[in-house]
Parts: C-alpha cells; structure tokens; sequence
C-alpha cells in the first residue's frame, strides 16, 4: 500500500482529501502546517506528498526547497495543492522540484487521486 502525506492548513480539505485517499486504497498520513509535515516527511519516507503552498510556520515552497536539497528525500514526487493558481507561482514550485501543480479550485478530488496513482507507477 502507497503511503501518501497530505500537508495541508484547511481542516475541512485535509478531511476531504484523507477521506478520498484512504478509499482509494492508501495509506494517509496528515500535518496541517509546513514544519510539522517536513518532520513527518522525514519519519516516514512517503512514496507521494500532496503539499499546501500558504501555510502557517513554513510555506510549501520552504517544504519544497529543504526536500529537495535532502539525498533521502530528494526524488519523493511532491504534487502541490494551492489556491494560488498565477502562472508564476506555479513555475515557482515546478521549478522547485514538483511533479505537478494544481489550483485547489480547479481541482477535482478524484481527479487527483488519479493523478497520484499516475505519479506511483
């Protein structure tokens, strides 16, 4: 089973998307801020992480840089979810190290689970 961390500061997303994983037969764990999914990242070496870009104590972009700059961690696929759906700052975080960036508001659930399934393979 394909463990996934969700980082992510919106309790009812967090939720939602838990909900929506562990249905699709994963394994979820959750931070709901950037230092505490950087920590959990570490612990557990996910084989995907679902990351928020505007989060209290380390944005997803510091997330980002500190996981990709780490030999352990570097080719974890990270997906970032925002609502900051600019071109620029979704050049920012593909250029950073993502494998996809998706506006949360454009995003469909199963759509995303799709897309970490694709991401696994």
């Amino acid at each position: 089973m394909a463990k996934i961390i969700l980082v992510e500061d919106e309790q009812i997303l967090l939720k939602a998307l838990s909900i929506q994983l562990l249905s699709a037969g994963f394994e979820v764990l959750t931070a709901n801020n950037g230092e505490a999914g950087l920590e959990l990242i570490k612990k557990e070496k996910p084989d995907v992480v679902l990351l928020d870009i505007l989060m209290p104590k380390m944005t997803g972009f510091e997330v980002l840089e500190h996981l990709k700059k780490d030999g352990a961690l570097k080719n974890i696929p990270v997906i970032v979810l925002s609502n900051q759906g600019q071109e620029s700052e979704k050049q920012k975080g593909l250029s950073l190290g993502a494998a996809d960036y998706y506006v949360k508001s454009d995003t469909d659930l199963s759509e995303l689970t799709e897309k970490v399934k694709a991401v696994l393979k």
